[in-house]
This record gives C-alpha cells, structure tokens and sequence, in this order.
C-alpha cells in the first residue's frame, strides 16, 4: 500500500490538534479482484480525505491500495506434472472404457509413485484431472498414500478424458485450463489424463521425445511471474524436463 499524505498546517493550530491528527491510523481501502485465467489485476483504489480543522487549515490525505493478490515481483518456477492414470483393468468387459477401475497393479504403482513424487518434493497445490474412474482412483491411493495432497485444490475436468485422443490438441487445452484454474501464488500444479494426449503434450512443451507409460509422471518447469508468463516465456519446446516419475517396476 501506497499512501501519500500532504498536509498544509496553519500555525494557529494548537499543538493538542497536531497530536490527534498525527495519531489517528491510516485507513485501507478495499477493491474488487477481477480474475481471468488465473491472473488477478486489481486496479488502484484512491480514498480522498479531507479534514478542515479550522478556516486557515485543511488536510488532505491520499491513500492508495494496489491489489491484494498481485504477481510476484520476480519470476519464480512454475512447476507442472503431467501424469498418465495407473494401469486398468479389463475384467469386465461390459464396462465402457470411460468407467473402466485401476488392476491390482496398478494401485500398487499408484502407491509408489505418490511416495516417489513427496520423496522429490513434487507436491502439487493445484490437481487438474480427468473425470474417468481409472485417474479418480489413481489420485484417491496416491492422497491416502501422501496427505499433503489432501491440500490441494482439485478439479476434475470431462474434457480431459476426450482430448487425449485427439491429435495436437492436448497441450493447448492443458494450457488454457492451467491457466483458468490457478493463481500466482500456485508454483506446481498436476494435470492426471490419459495417452496418447499426455505423452504427446509433455513433448511438445519440452521440445523432447517424452515417452508416458502408466502411471509415468513427466517433470516440467519453467519460469515466471504467473503461469501464463511461464508460458508465453517459455513457448512449445521450452519448458525443461526434469525428469520421468515411473514405478519401481516400470523401466
């Protein structure tokens, strides 16, 4: 908060009214938080005193407030997971593919990975999932696994589970709900989907061959005052691959 203060003090007030005036607090002024994808801007807020204490004295006191929630002053890591469900099951055929649950294996490399992912630090505090059964279940074992992921703000978007399957349309998409579900003050996000749209996003974000088999989790990072910096900063290619998550027996 910027506060600007010009007072003009004629010399017949009393030194009793200068010790008031000088005592009382500064007054905030707050204004409303406009949010577009994930980028808060909240324009300065100007409250106008004025106290005439006498024909030949005025005060007059400016306060400015700039926005609660606003970009941080340096670029920070913007970390982003991408991880692919744990392995399903297809025991039963009846099933639709939307509604098909994790196999045996699966749930055991869910486990691994959630513990491989708190050993590394990668704890997320925005989830952005796809609603099927199988990454459902997949973040149920790893939060029952890892509490700190019981922190985090989740999401479960439909349009997740769609757009893997289509060519070139995964990263842009994963973009654009990054952006329109986070804020600045969120530095590591997860986003949980399917093939072949998370092997295909996590390469064309770092510009590498990034290979995702079930339960595989890429690393990414790049860097910015908020996410959408990141990634125009950063742009396809850009963001640096950290490294590949995978369970003790997915070599």
């Amino acid at each position: 908060m910027e506060i600007n203060a010009k007072a003009t003090v004629a010399p017949s007030i009393n030194s009793n009214l200068l010790m008031f005036l000088n005592s009382k607090p500064h007054l905030a002024l707050e204004s409303p938080v406009s949010v577009c994808c994930g980028c808060r801007r909240n324009p300065n807020a100007r409250l106008r005193l004025s106290a005439r204490c006498s024909s030949s004295a005025t005060v007059t006191a400016t306060v400015t407030e700039e926005e609660s929630q606003q970009a941080p002053s340096k670029s920070v890591a913007r970390r982003l997971i991408l991880l692919r469900h744990a392995k399903s099951s297809w025991d039963n055929p009846s099933l639709r593919d939307h509604d098909r649950p994790l196999s045996k294996a699966g749930k055991d490399d869910a486990v691994q990975v959630s513990q491989k992912l708190q050993q590394l630090g990668w704890i997320p505090q925005l989830i952005l999932s796809s609603d099927a059964t199988r990454t459902r279940e997949t973040l149920k074992i790893m939060q029952e696994q890892v509490t700190d992921l019981l922190d985090a703000e989740v999401h479960f978007i439909p349009s997740f589970y769609s757009i893997a399957a289509m060519d070139g349309q995964t990263a842009d998409h994963l973009q654009q709900a990054i952006c329109r579900y986070s804020s600045d003050k969120i530095h590591t996000v997860m986003c949980m989907g399917h093939n072949r749209g998370w092997e295909e996003a996590a390469s064309m974000f770092t510009g590498a061959s990034v290979e995702l088999k079930p339960c595989n989790a890429a690393l990414l990072e790049a860097t910015g005052k908020s996410w959408e910096e990141a990634f125009v900063l950063a742009g396809l290619g850009g963001w640096k691959l950290q490294g590949v998550v995978k369970p003790n027996n997915n070599l």
